[in-house]
């Protein structure tokens, strides 16, 4: 039979499977679901979504007799003394059995009429016939009776059998490491099933012999796997961290050591041994498809969705625990730490090199760099001892330039606001160890190699300096689509403020301009927890003061230079921000009238931020800063709303990461903010008079009403409401610090000598410092939701952009953890031409590959796979924009990958963006 043909007879058949009600499981029928198929493509492009759905809806009976077939066929081969064998056990049954259960899978999980049948189907307890029953029954039995005795029929005899998934599972793990299917032949005599790693590296010093049948098979299964664990795909983000998925519980939960750890380090050692700057000719990945990375992008991402899994707490008894996760934080040698730590650098290092190449887009971008920083967080988390190895070795200085450089660079694409978040969180767990606080304290060489989006001109610092300045620069410049994290940013400052030292004169303004800007009145106004902010600012600058005083001069002396600020700061009322919101409003009104009579126009930002506040000196903190920490045009936005995390009171570090089934919506942001437990740190110092509270008892409704004041339309600012939080700002070191020093200093009149007298000068009497206190990223529901849900919509839009050539396997599907939608089409360039030039970039890429640079025909193992990316494909490039509650914000995934194939299985001929609802 040719291959249209078989095609045809294929086709005829998924019409059958729905149009022919109550199809016998005796039916030679089933056996054209394995033996037909000669390729995924096939069963992608044939098996389309509205098959499935006419199957699922209307003929149930049937689609459950496929299922079993198939999960019967591929456990019979696995079980088979001869497979993989041609003729009597043929690696082609295998693959297409999972072919079909990737297919079919997503569009059963996406139907919630179906849950109580999936549950009842995939994981009941079965009962089958004994095997002794069977024989029993075909046997003849001389048993000397006579003819006369007529011998009583006995009763069928069962036994049970584990759930139709976990027998699936179990059958998909060991063809994993299978003899010559997905590992070498082993001699006849031994266990076909071999826990053989993949890879050398963590577990293992002598590496595995492989050929590309051997990684395509890998690669078939790996997608099925995530196709079974995907179910988390169809929950919603506050459900899915209490609920689980069955599938996931039953992996992670494995009590087998030595499953776990081969699967463990296979996954770990084929992501991590994978070099994309191996030599390769120019504008290869252009011509065919890197099988390889297909193989790579897959573990990566099981292997996250397996250390990732919190699993649902029983309530009662002990939690189960997650053997990834545990395995992962048992890793102890520093051999294999190094083999991590050179791995992570090497994948997150690759986009810079191919931005900076001679050839523009002549070295393949890697598209899992968010999950290789994932992975690198995962770790930090669980391993306390790699956590330990890579800030005792100085890598960790490697690891901040490098999620700094992910921050940076994309600030300004909304799409990739997730990402940025988990940059930020992930610096934040770095920030908690006080050893690498002091490290920070190093100096900074190089810095005028990095990419120019994190290079700062004339930066002569330390590492401290760097992050400080980024910092600085990520609040001030995101015009509030960070502001879900301004209190993570400003953690990260309150962690290592007890140890840095030698602050440069730029660093320590730009500290003062924040707070001049958090301690405006229209940042004060515009939110009822931004004062949480503010006092987590001050922690920061009164821990400087209190534990670096004698090593910071330059922070010192800009402290006392913006003595009028926070004296302001001291004697704020209401009625005093009301005014100052009246003067910023006229000002500007009147640099707006200036600006329609001037040639020279003035851009809305200058406005925003003056010139003092983007080319700062010393001391010169404008008082009259405008907030530029979100600008004024996004006052409306979404983002404006985003409710920062009230202070919480101190909890442990090792407080669970288990999601709790209690867990109410007011507890979902993740903490950042911690309340102070001694208001000795409100204290006014010595010889100041008290607070100035001569507040009027008129409300706010009464004044007159500005937008500056009620902004997000929902907050109306009070004088009680001033009085709450005002007398808890920790301004006692600072103010201290102002009586006793200010005066001095003032009398002295240029910066160098001023400098020189600090650098003599002692703590003044009055200040005590306090034990540094280090603010945690803690996880609860909504937090373990969201990093999920960001997981997941990375897997979902790299699917397309890995397999290449075939449709992806949950497009159509109804998600809900995110939210798929249509986005403008991207220019036309050489790699992906559209529209007038499709015939001349079609016609250049096959000139080019008929340049014989494959060296061989297409990969094996079946998969089918078009060497040739489809010219209209590279527009459809899928965008992970992350929403998740109170995170405010999005997150992202920029692979090219090709989307709907025209198979009616897409969501439609345009690129994709992937938005958590």
């Amino acid at each position: 039979m040719g291959a249209s043909d078989s095609k045809l007879v294929f086709k005829q058949g998924i019409f059958r499977l729905s149009e022919q009600q109550d199809i016998a499981a005796d039916d030679p029928y089933w056996t054209g679901f394995w033996e037909l198929p000669e390729s995924a493509e096939d069963v992608f492009s044939l098996f389309s979504p509205t098959d499935i759905r006419r199957t699922r809806d209307n003929a149930l009976r049937n689609l459950e007799t496929l299922l079993l077939a198939v999960t019967s066929r591929l456990c019979i081969l696995r079980n088979h003394p001869s497979f993989p064998d041609p003729e009597l056990a043929p690696e082609r049954d295998a693959l297409n059995c999972i072919r079909v259960l990737t297919r079919v899978l997503p569009f059963i999980y996406e139907a919630d009429h179906l849950e109580s049948w999936e549950e009842r189907f995939f994981w009941t307890v079965r009962r089958k016939r004994t095997r002794r029953d069977k024989i029993a029954k075909s046997e003849v039995l001389f048993d000397g009776a006579t003819p006369e005795e007529t011998p009583r029929p006995e009763s069928p005899k069962f036994e049970e059998v584990k759930p139709l998934a976990e027998e699936l599972i179990d059958t998909l793990i060991d063809l994993l490491f299978y003899s010559d299917f997905t590992l070498p032949k082993v001699p006849a005599g031994k266990s076909k099933v071999s826990y053989a790693i993949w890879q050398s590296g963590v577990g293992c010093n002598t590496p595995v012999a492989s050929t590309k049948e051997y990684e395509n098979n890998r690669t078939e299964i790996l997608r099925l796997l995530l196709a079974l664990t995907s179910k988390s795909m169809y929950m919603s983000a506050n459900i899915l961290p209490v609920k689980g998925t069955r599938a996931l519980s039953y992996i992670a939960t494995c009590p087998d050591k030595q499953t776990v750890l081969s699967v463990l380090c296979s996954f770990l050692n084929t992501t991590l041994k994978y070099n994309p700057a191996s030599w390769r000719v120019p504008y290869d990945h252009v011509v065919f498809r890197d099988t390889k990375q297909s193989l790579v992008t897959y573990c990566l991402q099981l292997l996250l969705v397996f250390v990732l899994y919190p699993i649902p707490e029983p309530g009662t008894g002990v939690a189960p625990k997650n053997y990834f996760r545990y395995f992962l934080g048992r890793l102890h040698r520093p051999q294999d730490f190094q083999f991590l730590v050179d791995g992570m650098t090497r994948i997150l290092s690759q986009p810079l090199q191919a931005t900076t190449a001679y050839l523009p887009g002549s070295q393949k971008s890697l598209t899992w760099a968010p999950e290789m920083i994932m992975l690198f967080w995962e770790t930090l988390q669980c391993n306390k001892r790699f956590r330990s190895f890579i800030i005792d070795t100085d890598r960790a200085h490697d690891f901040l330039v490098l999620v700094l450089f992910y921050s940076m660079d994309n600030k300004n694409d909304a799409s990739k606001q997730g990402l940025i978040r988990m940059c930020i969180f992930v610096l934040q767990t770095l920030s908690t160890e006080p050893n690498f606080g002091k490290n920070l304290n190093r100096t900074f060489e190089g810095q005028e190699s990095l990419p120019p989006s994190i290079r700062i001109p004339n930066f002569h610092g330390t590492y401290a300096d760097y992050l400080i300045t980024s910092i600085y620069t990520l609040l001030t410049t995101s015009k509030g689509k960070l502001d879900a994290v301004y209190p993570a940013l400003l953690a990260i400052i309150n962690n290592i403020a007890p140890y840095v030292e030698n602050l440069g004169r730029a660093t320590s303004s730009k500290l003062l301009q924040l707070f001049a800007s958090m301690s405006s009145p229209s940042f004060l106004f515009a939110n009822e927890t931004n004062n949480a902010l503010l006092r987590s600012l001050l922690e920061a600058l009164n821990a400087i003061i209190e534990h670096k005083f004698e090593s910071n001069p330059n922070f010192i002396y800009a402290v006392l230079r913006s003595k009028k600020r926070f004296n302001s700061l001291r004697e704020f009322t209401l009625e005093s921000g009301q005014e100052e919101i009246e003067r910023q409003a006229q000002l500007r009104k009147e640099q707006a009238l200036a600006d329609t009579s001037s040639p020279v126009r003035v851009s809305s930002d200058s406005v925003r931020s003056p010139a003092t506040a983007r080319t700062p000196s010393m001391g010169t903190v404008p008082e009259d800063n405008t907030f530029t920490i979100g600008d004024d045009d996004d006052e409306t936005s979404d983002d404006e709303h985003t409710a920062v995390q009230s202070p919480q009171n101190a909890q442990s570090i090792n407080s669970s990461r288990a999601a709790s089934v209690s867990s109410s919506i007011d507890d979902s942001v993740p903490v950042q903010m911690r309340a102070m437990s001694e208001k000795a740190r409100g204290k006014r110092p010595m010889g100041q008079p008290a607070f100035s509270r001569q507040n009027s008892t008129a409300s706010l409704a009464s004044l007159t009403p500005t937008t500056s004041i009620t902004m997000n339309g929902a907050f109306t600012p009070s004088a009680d409401w001033i009085d709450r939080w005002l007398p808890e700002l920790p301004l006692h070191t600072i103010l201290t610090l102002l009586s006793d020093l200010e005066p001095q200093i003032s009398l002295i009149s240029d910066t160098a000598s001023a400098l020189s007298a600090l650098r003599h000068a002692s703590l003044p009497q009055g200040i005590d410092p306090t034990p540094p206190r280090t603010i945690l990223f803690e996880w609860n529901a909504l937090s373990l939701g969201w990093y999920e849900s960001l997981l997941w919509g990375f897997i979902f839009t790299a699917e397309a952009g890995v397999a290449k050539g075939t449709a992806g396997m949950w497009n159509g599907t109804g998600i809900k953890l995110f939210k798929v939608q249509e986005t403008a089409a991207q220019t036309p360039t050489l790699l992906a031409p559209r529209g007038a030039v499709d015939a001349v970039g079609s016609n250049l890429v096959m000139r080019i590959g008929s340049l014989g640079l494959r060296g061989g025909a297409g990969p094996g193992g079946g998969n089918g796979s078009s060497t040739a990316p489809p010219a209209a494909a590279g527009h459809q490039s899928p965008i992970l924009a992350q929403q998740q509650g109170q995170f405010g914000g999005q997150g992202q995934r920029g692979p090219a990958a090709s989307g709907n194939n025209g198979n009616g299985n897409g969501t439609g001929g345009g690129p994709m963006t992937v938005r958590d609802v």
